[in-house]
């Protein structure tokens, strides 16, 4: 995780929130490659989800009515429980003491459970994890209203207003991306626990009766979907929540987890939330939520069947997966350790760089005319500087699939040599199809 952390600052991907200030824990900015991946990673997600006839998406806004988190639960379950230590003043979730670190420089590597044994903490408290704010000019109880901790809620109360003005019926489902905001008590692992993150969440409605059918399909589709991207697929695996430790909502529910270097971690939820959401809204909004079949002239409630994938941590995850360091030949015929980020084509921030093999005999200007053409149809990057040999391992280190070098025989026929990242191999191509021989290698 050091060396990725490193890389992601140093290339320009993730930066700590107001770092020049000292940071602020758990808020990270992402640099010009990190917007990048995080769009194409938004982009293939909804593409997979909205770009068929039985979803539609949606952007709710982020403040609601605070009833809204009355009516979902969140006001009095939305909790972890907290302790503090009396000694050094840090504060810990209760039930994660055993992981942390005691927060006093003095007491550096020191467990705080040993600190806890020592009764050097205070009793567990619960502490409500969303942002409370205020509307309008005055602060008091009457303008209260929250950062939406999940973007679900936006698409619940929106249930009955896509469903007519889209002519949707069940199954249909109501996709969203949106940032979301929890007071995490500790933050920790980079980009997997944070307090502003965003979220890719799909919510299906269906049929009370059906809803274990299309679970289960959800589960494999939803799966498939990190593999198709190119993570690694024994680095995935299903964590089915025992009955007990489900949410207040839920009749079933699974993540997904990836095998992060500090271990297991949530990616994304598949969750059943039976008809609970609905019914209520419908119960504190005093509105129907149901649903009239015309069909059948049957009205009800449906179930939901939802999928909630985080974008930053699904990020995160796939930056984690695409790290490689591996030998690599050098021109010289010996060898080196190359660092590469293996990211499927789609995904790369940069999809192709374009380099003059030297800056004279025209070389330049025809790199600089490839370039003009390629840059409206995807994100390229230009570099003359230094060997290829060292260009190649600047590349290779961002992610790109693809670098093309204009050299001597370019002049002579119009051919270019293109070089594949994870193979290393070249091709010539003609300047004439490196547009489309990169577009349908991208797709693929």
């Amino acid at each position: 995780m050091d060396k990725i952390v490193s890389l992601a600052k140093r290339r320009g991907f993730v930066f700590q929130s107001s770092e020049i200030y000292g940071g602020l824990n758990g808020c990270w900015d992402y640099g010009p490659l990190g917007v990048e991946l995080l769009r194409n990673i938004k982009d293939a997600w909804w593409q997979s989800m909205t770009y068929r006839e039985d979803i539609e998406g949606i952007d709710a806004a982020i403040l609601m009515h605070p009833r809204v988190w009355e009516a979902s639960g969140h006001v009095s379950n939305f909790t972890d429980p907290m302790v503090d230590c009396k000694e050094c003043k840090a504060r810990f979730r209760a039930d994660q003491v055993d992981e942390a670190m005691c927060g006093s420089p003095a007491y550096k590597g020191r467990k705080a459970a040993k600190c806890q044994a020592e009764g050097k903490f205070t009793e567990a408290r619960q502490f409500n994890l969303m942002f409370k704010t205020f509307v309008g000019p005055v602060e008091d109880e009457g303008a209260v209203v929250y950062l939406r901790p999940e973007t679900a809620q936006g698409i619940f109360v929106n249930f009955l207003n896509v469903a007519s003005g889209s002519r949707q019926k069940p199954p249909f489902g109501i996709a969203q991306i949106g940032k979301a905001f929890r007071n995490e008590i500790n933050t920790k692992n980079f980009l997997f626990r944070t307090r502003e993150f965003e979220q890719m969440e799909m919510q299906f409605f269906v049929k009370p009766g059906t809803d274990v059918e299309w679970f289960e399909k959800w589960r494999a589709e939803r799966m498939q979907w990190f593999i198709d991207l190119g993570m690694t697929k024994e680095k995935l695996q299903w964590h089915q929540h025992e009955p007990d430790k489900l949410a207040h909502y839920a009749k079933d529910a699974y993540d997904i987890e990836y095998q992060f270097p500090f271990g297991w971690g949530e990616i994304e939820g598949i969750h059943n939330r039976s008809d609970f959401d609905l019914s209520q809204h419908e119960k504190y909004s005093g509105k129907s939520m149901q649903y009239f079949d015309q069909e059948s002239k049957e009205k009800y409630t449906p179930y939901i069947i939802e999928t909630s994938a985080g974008a930053s941590r699904s990020f995160m995850a796939f930056l984690v997966d695409a790290y490689n360091e591996e030998e690599a030949p050098t021109a010289d015929g010996k060898s080196e350790i190359r660092t590469v980020l293996k990211f499927h084509p789609r995904l790369a921030p940069t999809k192709a760089a374009v380099f003059p093999l030297v800056n004279r005999d025209g070389m330049p200007e025809i790199a600089r005319n490839l370039e003009a053409d390629l840059r409206p149809h995807m994100r390229v990057f230009y570099d003359d500087g230094g060997a290829v040999g060292r260009r190649y391992r600047r590349q290779d280190e961002v992610g790109t699939p693809f670098c093309i070098t204009i050299d001597s025989e370019t002049l002579t026929n119009q051919t270019v040599t293109v070089r594949e990242r994870d193979s290393m191999n070249q091709e010539r191509v003609a300047i004439s199809q490196v547009r489309n021989y990169l577009s349908v290698s991208i797709r693929s």
